[in-house]
């Protein structure tokens, strides 16, 4: 009998073979074959060939379907296999059978896609059927529904103890919602970006290209030429779709494959090439070469200079100047200059800075250290045979344009006339010192124009680099990547240093927020106090006042007092005990034909005045205040004596 860790291992077993999910029915099947792993598979799945063999000296079973009945015959067939095998086997055994077939149902949007696999299989195997199916990247798919939890691509579908038929769905956060309009649906491809996988043939490369919808096919061609130095006349295409016929057409409608689609590219054979041209082929691309100008001497097979190669004449090249000369405002002639360069070139160029020299400073290098830039500053000379060739090629391609506004502020000027030239040689020498103005000075025409990386410092700019027109875009792009470079540790320093002081400031400010803060307790604090004592003074006053007007008044009231009469008078005498609310008593001698106003104002005399309080009688007991102030005390009852209380009113 196998004990519960082996039956647990057994049940696990059964569950991966057969699919069966339920454990109450696994723990049934398996019951009823002695929990036998092998009987209780060959009693669920029906094997093609009727054996499983275990893995220990090659035994088998060999029967129909069924577990009871294979058994039975198994033991009457080969007794001592059956009953070796059922005492051999360990608990935990690998059953040899045909490759089990999982069913996938894939929902994605609006489509379904049905996948079958093996359950060796991983998950990324059904990642990849699905990027034939659906053309969408395996790294953009989310895959969902699966009743074990999240999964990743090196997961063993085996290993998931999946059922036969499965539902899954494919969720992609990072690609926008297809639009229910056509219109909609085309200003959407528009805005995608199309990943293109093109390969160089001759020195198998492979490039990763990312063009906007929007872009055209002849804005790709151009780009390739840019990293292979293959002229467009001379592109030999191949994977471009049959409605792409046109050069001028958007990658949005050419048929491309979204979102990623394969090209390969290759240089169109010549009957006169040399062997040497074709060795020069296959060499690295991103070698320097002096290749660069055998595209322009083989423009002249085709009739057309320099000029018209960019799909523009030489005349109209020189139809109008970059620069007024003598411009008095330096904002103005960079409009003029912004303004015929693109007339020139085309609006894909680098975004120059509008306004003098001094005001592109201050943006690069006087901000916070976080927005501050390189200055690249392009001196143009339309008498130089490289300028066409630099402005098309090299400044105007993507990659440089892109860079360049991202971490450069680009400012331009024209060095055609004397008097520019002159200017900004003035205007060199104040900035950057006499020996980069001689620099320059010295630069022939034939060296223009001119691209100067310059780095603000605390106290002074530092040119950290003067590159030529005879340059290659990837040649330009390392140069400015290694500005970059210097430029970013400087930078990490200034933002240390900025980050610092503005601490040490925040702490001060702080400080002094917190002793305002505390002067402003202190003084609220100082004037409640006075505020207290104030009111304390005023009500003394008050008080005071108070007293002494009750005074003046008890001492009226007793100096306005009769006499009080002897106790040998002839006259009727009252006599009168007084208690007061402390307990005291006072006595006195009235004569009993006083009036009862006598007795209020002898008790008011002592403090007591009748407004405040009441003077009781005992027996009966009688609020006496409440009688006649003008009859006498023996017609108030208060003859020949009485005692009386006196009580504060409520």
């Amino acid at each position: 009998m196998a004990s519960n860790t082996d039956r647990e291992m057994i049940l696990a077993d059964f569950q991966a073979c057969t699919g069966i999910e339920n454990i109450d029915e696994a723990i049934t099947l398996l019951e009823q074959n002695n929990w036998d792993l092998v009987a209780a598979i060959n009693g669920v799945i029906p094997q093609e060939n009727g054996i499983l063999q275990s893995e220990y000296g090659g035994e088998t079973l060999q029967g129909p379907a069924y577990g009871p009945t294979s058994h039975s015959a198994a033991g009457s067939s080969t007794p001592s296999s059956s009953s070796a095998f059922r005492h051999v086997v360990p608990s935990r055994q690998i059953v040899e059978r045909q490759p089990r077939m999982l069913d996938f149902r894939v929902e994605y949007r609006d489509r379904n896609v049905d996948v079958v696999l093996e359950d060796s299989s991983t998950v990324g195997d059904i990642k990849r059927i699905l990027e034939n199916e659906l053309q969408i990247p395996a790294s953009k798919m989310l895959l969902k529904g699966w009743k074990t939890g999240d999964v990743d691509d090196s997961t063993v579908l085996k290993t998931l103890h999946l059922p036969k038929n499965n539902s899954l769905y494919v969720l992609t956060p990072d690609l926008p919602l297809p639009s229910s309009s056509h219109s909609g649906a085309l200003q959407e491809s528009l805005n995608q970006n199309f990943m293109l996988l093109v390969t160089h043939r001759e020195v198998q490369r492979e490039y990763n290209l990312n063009f906007s919808g929007s872009s055209t096919i002849q804005e790709v061609k151009r780009n390739v030429y840019d990293l292979t130095s293959i002229p467009v006349r001379h592109q030999l295409w191949e994977g471009w779709p049959p409605s792409a016929t046109d050069d001028s057409m958007t990658l949005a409608v050419s048929g491309l494959t979204f979102p990623c689609h394969r090209l390969t590219v290759g240089r169109r054979s010549s009957p006169v090439q040399t062997r040497e041209q074709s060795e020069e082929q296959c060499t690295d691309v991103h070698m320097v070469s002096d290749s660069d100008g055998d595209d322009f001497e083989d423009a002249t097979e085709f009739g057309v200079d320099d000029g018209e190669m960019f799909g523009v004449a030489s005349s109209a090249l020189r139809k109008s100047p970059m620069m007024p000369e003598n411009a008095e405002n330096e904002g103005d002639a960079l409009l003029q200059f912004t303004a015929e360069f693109s007339s020139r070139y085309g609006d894909c160029h680098p975004v120059y800075f509008i306004g003098s020299l001094e005001a592109a400073f201050q943006e690069a290098f006087y901000g916070k250290a976080r927005d501050r830039k390189l200055l690249a500053i392009y001196l143009h000379h339309d008498e130089s045979v490289l300028t066409n060739v630099f402005c098309s090629q090299m400044l105007c391609a993507e990659s440089i344009v892109s860079y360049l506004s991202q971490n450069f502020i680009t400012w331009a000027w024209d060095m055609t006339k004397e008097a520019n030239r002159a200017r900004f040689l003035t205007m060199c020498t104040r900035h950057f010192g006499s020996v980069v103005a001689q620099t320059i000075r010295t630069q022939k025409t034939d060296q223009f124009p001119l691209f100067l990386i310059i780095m603000g410092k605390r106290s002074s700019n530092e040119v950290l680099n003067v590159i030529q027109g005879n340059t290659t875009v990837d040649e330009l792009m390392m140069r400015l990547m290694a500005a970059m470079e210097i430029f970013s540790a400087q930078q990490q320093e200034d933002i240390k240093d900025e980050d610092e002081r503005e601490a040490r400031e925040n702490v001060k400010r702080e400080q002094d927020e917190a002793y305002r803060i505390s002067l402003e307790a202190d003084r609220a604090k100082r004037e409640a106090q006075e505020r207290e004592m104030a009111e304390q003074f005023r009500l003394e006053q008050i008080r005071k006042e108070q007293e002494e007007e009750r005074e003046a008044i008890r001492l009226s009231l007793e100096q306005s007092l009769p006499p009080e009469p002897k106790e040998e008078s002839t006259e009727s005498v009252s006599k009168l005990r007084i208690r007061t609310p402390s307990g005291e008593f006072f006595e006195r001698r009235f004569l009993a034909s006083s009036k009862l106003q006598v007795v209020f104002d002898f008790v008011a005399s002592k403090g007591y005045p009748w407004e405040e309080y009441k003077l009781l009688g005992t027996f009966p007991r009688r609020d006496v205040t409440q009688l006649d102030p003008n009859k006498s005390l023996l017609e108030v009852k208060l003859y020949p004596q009485e005692t009386l209380f006196l009580e504060a009113k409520e």
